[in-house]
């Protein structure tokens, strides 16, 4: 799966782990909003690539179907806390599919 700028979404190596190194002191900045961006396209294609709906997302993570929405599209401002929700919903499935 790629993101919009064509990063390929995988695993551990995702868009977001090149851009938190290109980041790094002495490289160019790193906005927030390309951050939500890369963020929910790693999120749109974690989902993608287990074969899980929006709305399976939802009720496994308790964050609601449009929330999930807005942060796939790069729009929501998604605390690390629900993040964390949204990554255990995402390791239940993986756990109930081995």
């Amino acid at each position: 799966m790629s993101d919009h700028k064509g990063h390929v979404v995988t695993g551990n190596r995702s868009s977001i782990d090149r851009s938190v190194r290109s980041a790094a002191p002495g490289a160019a900045s790193f906005s927030e909003s390309d951050f939500l961006l890369q963020l929910g396209a790693a999120v749109r294609g974690a989902r993608a690539n287990i074969g899980m709906t929006r709305r399976e997302l939802a009720r496994r993570s308790g964050v609601s179907q449009r929330y999930i929405a807005l942060i796939e599209a790069g729009k929501g401002n998604v605390s690390i806390v629900l993040l964390l929700r949204i990554l255990n919903a995402f390791r239940s499935d993986v756990t109930k599919a081995a």
